[in-house]
């Protein structure tokens, strides 16, 4: 059965590749998996037949033979499971993929999520200037020892995994912040996260549904519209 995941109708990314079906896309192109696509809208989104797929009214939601799961990290992980190229099967090997999947929800993304809110819903308070400050230190002591790790190697454990997957998820919404360019090895694992094919399919998938949603929205109505 195709799995179907649901997603924004019309996301507030602004088709910057950042909602969180985004790395649900990618981990089922690397595993070569087609999938439908449910779009929901805001109103939607609250409402009891979205909360039956997703309890907190958010997405992604994600369907296959009976099953339903939600959480981006969770969905991921599942599609993983039956993936040898985003999980391997040595066991030693497979905890440390998802050993990463686990450090880059739980570990780098909360200062990172909090300084890309902190800039839209904080930034008239008078304290917002601290704040940041102390976000931007938090975001670059993670950075830093996430390329120590890293070295010279192109991905965080021998192969690409879901680990790399889902950090690379949450490193995207430092683009454009200048926070990575401190730290180039970093700057340059995201590029090449970035430069696979299956991510380029996930993105232009994701990006022509924010495209056909604005297209629609700057539809004039008709009379029969308002008739």
């Amino acid at each position: 059965m195709t799995p179907t995941i649901t997603v924004f109708a019309n996301s507030p990314d602004r088709g910057r590749g950042l909602a969180r079906d985004m790395p649900v896309r990618w981990a089922l192109e690397e595993a070569g998996r087609a999938y439908e696509v449910r779009s929901v809208s805001f109103a939607e989104m609250k409402g009891a037949a979205h909360k039956a797929r997703q309890p907190f009214g958010q997405i992604p939601a994600y369907e296959e033979e009976g099953l339903t799961l939600f959480e981006s990290g969770a969905i991921v992980l599942h599609i993983a499971g039956h993936c040898p190229a985003l999980l391997p099967a040595e066991e030693a090997a497979r905890a440390r993929a998802t050993a990463w999947m686990f450090a880059a929800l739980n570990t780098v993304e909360p200062p990172v999520f909090d300084y890309s809110l902190a800039g839209v819903l904080e930034k008239e308070k008078p304290w917002h200037d601290e704040r940041r400050a102390l976000l931007e230190a938090r975001i670059h002591d993670r950075l830093g020892n996430l390329s120590r790790h890293l070295g010279e190697a192109d991905w965080l454990e021998g192969a690409f995994s879901a680990g790399d997957l889902m950090m690379i998820s949450v490193l995207r919404r430092l683009n454009g912040t200048g926070l990575l360019e401190a730290w180039p090895a970093i700057a340059a694992y995201v590029a090449r996260g970035e430069s696979r094919p299956a991510f380029t399919r996930a993105f232009d998938a994701q990006r022509a549904l924010f495209t056909q949603s604005q297209a629609q929205q700057a539809q004039p109505l008709k009379e029969s519209d308002t008739a």
